[in-house]
């Protein structure tokens, strides 16, 4: 579904992605793992177009996205998620799963005025939709709670409920697990589970290795750039040169 050939990327002087290669099948949990600093983040904000590609290729399910701009990679099926949450903390959670459904007649001033019907039938068929998508993350009891007022868990979750409503098939998450306890992990790893088992495509990058092998089936190890590493969780964590460099 996503293959990324040989990417490299600038800032400036510096070679901050050294032609990384991955590939992750439909219905595939993969992580991304390294240290702070060797371009994890970098190599998602290419993937989505934010930053500029110097050489290689990314494929989504056959088709060359390299080039698009953003707003037409989120259209061609891939979303992602940042490290701060991005809410819309005065607007309740179902108000914010509403926004991110794609191609609303709404947003658009000719139809507002010329085509009222039309926008009340399409705004209810989006409440239904935003409804279903909170009903998965298990929010349906949060749809009229702002966002302000959710635990830090459910914004977590708010904030997958919001990936879900742009209907794409490749989800890239940045650290999507981060500051939550045992017992919070243990209740969200199934929603993450019926993602994969729903066909998404997911790519985490992740620290804690307790996530990553409940969660993934794949990891690549990235380091100075490029990935210096490809196997199973328990294949990389038991590699010696790999544990004096990151696991302990």
């Amino acid at each position: 579904m996503l293959q990324v050939e040989k990417l490299n990327q600038y800032y400036g002087a510096a070679h901050t992605l050294r032609g990384v290669s991955l590939n992750v099948e439909k219905g595939q949990c993969v992580a991304l793992l390294g240290r702070n600093g060797v371009g994890k983040t970098t190599l998602l904000k290419c993937l989505m177009g934010v930053l500029p590609v110097a050489g290689g290729k990314v494929m989504l399910d056959g088709r060359d996205i390299t080039r698009l701009k953003p707003h037409d990679i989120v259209r061609a099926g891939v979303a992602r998620s940042f490290q701060d949450l991005r809410l819309f903390t005065k607007m309740t959670a179902l108000e914010n799963v509403m926004v991110a459904l794609p191609s609303q007649a709404g947003d658009r001033v000719l139809d507002v005025f010329f085509r009222p019907t039309r926008i009340r039938r399409e705004e209810h068929d989006n409440l239904v939709r935003a409804r279903t998508v909170l009903d998965f993350v298990g929010l349906t009891h949060k749809a009229y709670e702002t966002a302000e007022n959710l635990s830090y868990a459910e914004e977590k979750l708010l904030v997958v409920a919001r990936l879900l409503a742009t209907g794409a098939e490749v989800l890239l998450f940045d650290e999507p697990l981060s500051g939550l306890d045992r017992s919070t992990l243990a209740e969200i790893f199934p929603i993450v589970r019926k993602l994969a088992e729903n066909g998404k495509t997911i790519c985490i990058i992740e620290h804690n290795l307790d996530v990553i092998k409940e969660l993934c089936e794949v990891v690549y190890f990235l380091d100075e750039g490029h990935s210096m590493a490809i196997g199973t969780p328990s294949q990389l964590i038991n590699d010696p040169a790999l544990a004096s460099r990151y696991f302990k």
